[in-house]
């Protein structure tokens, strides 16, 4: 991994968000982490830490506050030119939560998906754009005739495979997906999760998998970051976070998983964590190293204690 250059670079990223006059709302502050080729990374946190706000960030939906955003070579951060803007439309692409929402009610799905292919003229002629979007339905698990339908004729699953359909159409490097699969049901989950791994395997995209369910985050992601009042907390493999958790956070997080057998589950003690009352101060923290690629927020007192 080491000798591997991230695609997607994100260092002290901030993003501030004024109220009024007195008021500013610190939704994102100084987060840093990367994202290499092919790779998923999980951002997970309870709601309102700031992962959405991140996506959005980095996709250029916000204006960062400040830090620097690297994608594929090209800084992202600041003002973008045409040709960086292309650059980042047709590389980036982002799966919503609610794939109702997100879908034009009054296009059908036909257009829907094509849209990234009409705005940058991707095809030469209509039956290239037909062929082209006939067979990401495919991919996705629904059929052809389903290209001629509206958005209201889907179930939430099949609307979340159209919003999927959408994104990889663009044959993108990187598809952050923002809470993309906690509005469908569990089983559907299974199969949207599965449909993604797929996807990767055969197009190598990297996912910046955004949700606040641990135990999917386990089984999709390379990489895991836990997020808290804008702050990342930890960060490390998936194996680092779940089997050696530093930060009290992390540890509540992972407290608070069901277990599916019973006699375990029985006994399960949920950690509780309170940042009002747990006397820790993020801004104090820095980066500390565990080993590897994990890496904790802390100073040197509160990694004594916590390692104990």
């Amino acid at each position: 991994m080491e000798n591997k250059h991230p695609l997607l670079e994100v260092k002290e990223l901030k993003q501030y968000f004024k109220m009024s006059k007195k008021f500013t709302v610190k939704a994102v502050n100084g987060v840093t982490f990367e994202i290499y080729p092919g790779e998923t990374y999980g951002l997970v946190g309870e709601s309102g830490s700031g992962k959405s706000t991140i996506g959005r960030a980095i996709i250029r939906l916000y204006n960062p506050t400040a830090g620097k955003i690297d994608f594929d070579g090209v800084d992202i951060s600041g003002k973008l030119s045409e040709k960086e803007k292309k650059h980042l439309r047709i590389n980036m692409q982002m799966i919503f939560q609610d794939p109702m929402a997100c879908l034009n009610p009054r296009k059908k799905v036909m257009d829907i998906i094509a849209q990234g292919l009409d705005v940058h003229h991707l095809y030469n002629n209509k039956q290239e754009r037909e062929e082209k979007v006939f067979k990401i339905l495919e991919k996705v698990g629904l059929s052809k005739e389903h290209a001629n339908r509206y958005p209201h004729q889907f179930s939430g699953g099949q609307r979340q495979r159209i919003g999927i359909a959408r994104a990889l159409i663009m044959n993108p490097k990187l598809i952050i997906a923002d809470e993309a699969i906690s509005a469908l049901d569990v089983s559907i989950q299974a199969q949207v999760v599965n449909l993604m791994k797929d996807i990767q395997k055969e197009t190598n995209t990297a996912f910046l998998f955004i949700a606040h369910d641990l135990s999917m985050v386990k089984y999709i992601s390379d990489r895991i970051g836990v997020l808290h009042l804008g702050y990342l907390l930890e960060t490390g493999t998936k194996e680092e976070i779940f089997t050696n958790p530093i930060h009290p956070y992390t540890k509540s997080l992972l407290s608070a998983i069901p277990h599916p057998n019973p006699i375990v589950e029985k006994v399960r003690i949920s950690e509780t964590y309170d940042y009002e009352t747990s006397g820790i101060d993020y801004t104090k923290g820095v980066k500390q190293h565990i080993g590897g690629t994990h890496y904790v927020l802390a100073s040197e007192e509160e990694l004594k204690s916590w390692k104990k």
